[in-house]
């Protein structure tokens, strides 16, 4: 993880530390949002984790659906760029 997608992580980890405790354990989806944050952030970094962790929370809503919505990987063509091929 880059150290500004730990420094994203930070709040995330603060929230299961100390909030999520106290709210329940009732998450529409699975993963949870705190665990698909911290995998997107880990898996695409701070930008464009930060961006689907965003995404993913505003899905979070009664009408907004429900069930397994895993982390999205990479493209090919991503994988390709950053190990310059």
């Amino acid at each position: 993880m880059s150290p500004l997608a730990h420094l994203f992580a930070l709040p995330v980890r603060a929230y299961r530390l100390l909030a999520s405790p106290w709210v329940g354990h009732g998450c529409r989806f699975q993963p949870t949002c705190s665990a698909y944050a911290l995998e997107a952030l880990d898996r695409h970094g701070a930008i464009r984790g930060g961006w689907l962790t965003l995404r993913r929370i505003a899905r979070c809503h009664p009408w907004g659906g429900e069930g397994f919505d895993p982390v999205p990987g990479r493209s090919d063509h991503q994988c390709d760029h950053r190990h310059g091929r």
